[in-house]
């Protein structure tokens, strides 16, 4: 449904050009989730808002890639054949619902301009289609709700109103950018459990962005890691969570909380800082945080490489060394020879 073809975003800035995103390239099929992890400023963000096109132009500029949906590039098209797309075949749900609603607008008129626009219905039906996806995204008393306004929503109900929005038109693909990171841990799991109620009976394909490795395991079949704006390794979530070959996503599996008896005290962080985008490190650029960093690492750029059937990662450790220095850390962490916090 979905083909991204190294795609490169640059964001030119009075102190050069930040390579927000540098040859990216993944697929989406119909009805499937595929999650996007990474650290703030890698990239997630721009990443899918250069597939709706939304990014500033200029500042941004893709010098090379491809962004093909059902065989439209989307980089070619003129605005206005992109606002037919927007909305009605690609849809986005954003971080902060209060700042994506408008405070002056009743949620029935915001809710009914998506329909209204790409719909062409009567205001009549368009306002039976609002009530209707209100009490789809679990809205209680949706006819009357559709006369409040965001502020006399909780956070977590705004969002299903973004949700609603966002579904308005049916689309194939809704982009969902942090959905749950404002929310208490009891209202985002019953928005993840929207989502896929929804994705079951509309079939829509779901992109996930977030930073909560624990929402992905949940909810992505297929996992791309993100890291200075390159996706470093990608793959179905048992490839990444269990035989992962990269050390940034290995340090950033470690990063999560543990609650067994052995590790329960112990958080472990990434050391260092990501890279500057405008001036990054010579070869690898997670070279310079790695704990397995050799000096072949600071000079040559890995690619992808196939680790198994749908498993690539970017790096230069073949397995047998990946496994090696990762019994070598452990090792020394419990001789309390590793920094942890």
């Amino acid at each position: 449904m979905l083909e991204v073809k190294n795609l490169k975003a640059h964001i030119d800035t009075a102190d050069g050009v930040v390579k927000a995103v540098d040859g990216v390239s993944f697929t989406i099929k119909p009805g499937e989730t595929v999650g996007i992890v990474g650290e703030s400023g890698s990239g997630k963000s721009v990443l899918a808002h250069s597939i709706m096109q939304l990014n500033p132009k200029p500042p941004t500029f893709y010098p090379e890639g491809e962004i093909l949906f059902e065989g439209k590039n989307l980089l070619q098209l003129k605005e206005k054949e992109l606002q037919n797309i927007r909305g009605n075949e690609i849809a986005m749900v954003y971080q902060d619902p209060m700042s994506s609603l408008n405070p002056v607008f009743k949620i029935g008129d915001q809710l009914m301009e998506a329909i209204l626009t790409h719909q062409h219905m009567p205001k009549s039906k368009a306002k039976m289609r609002a009530i209707e996806l209100l009490t789809d995204v679990g809205i209680p008393d949706p006819e009357k709700r559709l006369n409040a306004y965001p502020h006399q929503f909780s956070g977590g109900m705004r969002q299903r109103v973004l949700i609603a929005i966002a579904l308005a038109c049916n689309p194939k693909i809704l982009i969902a950018d942090e959905p749950t990171t404002a929310l208490d841990v009891t209202i985002q799991a019953q928005i993840l459990e929207l989502m896929k109620s929804i994705q079951d009976k509309y079939g829509t394909a779901i992109v996930l962005i977030s930073h909560d490795l624990g929402v992905i395991a949940q909810m992505a079949e297929k996992v791309l890691v993100m890291y200075s704006g390159r996706i470093v390794e990608k793959g179905s979530v048992e490839d990444i969570f269990y035989h992962t070959s990269m050390p940034y996503t290995w340090s950033l599996l470690r990063s999560l909380p543990q609650i067994d008896a052995e590790s329960r005290h112990r958080l472990f962080n990434i050391e260092g800082q990501p890279p500057n985008l405008i001036h990054p490190p010579n070869g690898c650029n997670f070279h310079p945080r790695c704990p397995f960093a050799t000096e072949q690492c600071k000079m040559v750029d890995p690619e992808l490489t196939k680790r198994s059937a749908n498993h690539y990662a970017a790096c230069l450790l073949s397995e047998v060394e990946f496994k090696e220095g990762k019994k070598r850390i452990e090792n020394a962490e419990k001789e309390g020879g590793l920094k942890h916090v």
